[in-house]
């Protein structure tokens, strides 16, 4: 087992694991990646989707995972495929925008980079052509997803433009879909496919017959395009973590398929103590001890990724059993409720999200306490956390 932080305590020395840290499986991460590779077409190529930190997993360290098992990666900004290049010089997407400055260092990087608009391609096509190169692009199609890319009306005069140009290639053309795993109702994501295809034809009238085609995200693959192949590449982030994009997919694939969580966290108590009755916990006096009360601070907070919504909320697990969150999460510790706890001590293991013994706390779960989605609860968590592969 190792892991990448900076400064380890002596505690951390001698046990090998920082006093807080994000634990990855590497065995679920490729159990989940060859789970997708399973449902795709032989034809499809995977593209693993690493943005935000890969969902707060940790980039790299997912990176040179799957670094054999996806055909691309998938990252949203020029400072991400910067710091992936540090590992792998694998064909990745900048999928979001990439500012006038930032392109000389992105091309250079080497990557495909996403087209919204005529003028921000005229500005790559001649910043490539300063560089002697000639830049790889995609364009993306707003098929009533209503963010970036380029309006269907638009798209006749988006390829007349781009014919003329000599140091950009177009080599893909894709879409989002709205709401795919948020809904049972079919209605829009069809409309959306009509869309795209009109796109795809209106390309190929103007020439663009062999280019890549993308739609579907992981709930796009699961709901739409399973055994299909109708498009050359699927971009799965979500599930490749173990997580389901909505509920009503999981159960419509649990006899097909098992996604296991690639990420626990981890924290170990920095303090126990006993409060008298009526003794208050932390910021706000928002909570207020009802008899004498055993309890655990827990040195991890909002900083570090736990909303504050999880106060008086939350809870973790010690010793195999649930411990509730007492006041509110402060910025850098919290406190839990260990009354039924026997031999508890300082540095004993906190597991905040994940499996320790019998009992599991997922980030579904987390996710339905304060009213977001499990994207959220994992995206959020800091990048200053160590990321530990076992």
């Amino acid at each position: 087992m190792g892991y990448e932080g900076s400064n380890p305590s002596r505690r951390t020395m001698q046990k090998k694991l920082p006093l807080s840290y994000i634990e990855l499986s590497k065995k679920n991460l490729i159990h989940n990646i060859k789970q997708f590779r399973g449902l795709a077409e032989k034809k499809t190529k995977i593209m693993a989707v690493i943005k935000a930190n890969a969902y707060g997993h940790g980039q790299n360290q997912i990176a040179k995972i799957l670094e054999p098992y996806a055909d691309y990666f998938g990252v949203n900004s020029v400072l991400e495929l910067e710091f992936l290049r540090k590992v792998t010089r694998k064909k990745t997407f900048v999928l979001g925008y990439v500012a006038k400055a930032d392109l000389p260092k992105t091309i250079k990087l080497g990557s495909v980079i996403s087209v919204f608009s005529i003028k921000q391609m005229l500005t790559i096509s001649a910043i490539a052509k300063s560089l002697n190169k000639t830049q790889e692009a995609q364009i993306a199609i707003d098929a009533h997803l209503g963010r970036e890319g380029v309006l269907p009306s638009e798209l006749p005069k988006f390829l007349k433009e781009a014919k003329k140009l000599k140091n950009i290639k177009i080599t893909g053309m894709y879409a989002h879909f709205a709401n795919i795993e948020d809904t049972t109702n079919p209605t829009h994501s069809k409309k959306q496919i009509t869309e795209y295809k009109k796109a795809l034809k209106v390309a190929k009238e103007f020439g663009f017959k062999n280019i890549q085609t993308h739609i579907s995200a992981t709930s796009g693959l699961l709901m739409y395009e399973t055994d299909n192949g109708y498009n050359d590449i699927v971009r799965i982030g979500i599930g490749l973590y173990g997580l389901w994009p909505a509920v009503h997919i999981k159960n419509s694939y649990k006899n097909r398929i098992t996604l296991k969580p690639v990420l626990a966290w981890k924290t170990h108590i920095a303090q126990v103590k006993t409060l008298p009755k009526g003794a208050t916990i932390g910021y706000g006096l928002t909570y207020k001890t009802k008899k004498q009360t055993k309890v655990a601070i827990i040195p991890q907070g909002y900083a570090d990724g736990l909303d504050r919504g999880f106060s008086n909320k939350g809870e973790v697990l010690i010793n195999g059993r649930r411990c509730p969150i007492l006041g509110r999460v402060m910025m850098n510790m919290f406190v839990v409720d260990v009354s039924n706890l026997k031999n508890i001590k300082a540095e004993d293991e906190v597991v905040v999200l994940g499996r320790q013994g019998k009992e599991e706390i997922t980030a579904e779960e987390m996710a339905g306490k304060i009213g977001t989605i499990n994207y959220e609860i994992v995206a959020r968590l800091s990048s200053l956390l160590p990321r530990v592969v076992e």
